[in-house]
């Protein structure tokens, strides 16, 4: 990120975000941080990605299975569900209301 974004703001929208992300690619963590990398999102410690990988599991948003890496041991890797393809929409249409007020109150209309 060219600036940090404030930590409270980031756990709101990191979440809809990595949906976003599984719902393209099946991801490991490593992964998905290095994709939220890639999106500019550079500063989000690793301590935040995977305990809302498990938080997300455990809501069943997403489902991690184990998988054997040509690269070395296996990897969990994660999978959006049904629950978790309608958080992703929800997050969506949130975020484009969201948007488009702060949009308004930041042009001064």
């Amino acid at each position: 990120m060219q600036r940090d974004i404030s930590s409270q703001i980031l756990k709101g929208i990191l979440q809809g975000v990595m949906l976003t992300i599984l719902e393209k690619n099946v991801e490991y963590g490593y992964s998905l941080s290095k994709k939220l990398d890639d999106y500019g999102l550079t500063n989000v410690p690793k301590g935040t990605i995977y305990p809302l990988l498990a938080s997300m599991e455990k809501k069943k948003l997403i489902e991690g299975r184990m998988q054997e890496s040509p690269d070395g041991p296996a990897r969990k890797y994660y999978y959006l569900t049904p629950a978790g393809q309608q958080a992703k929409l929800k997050f969506q249409q949130e975020w484009q209301q969201l948007e488009e007020v702060v949009n308004k109150v930041l042009g001064g209309e």
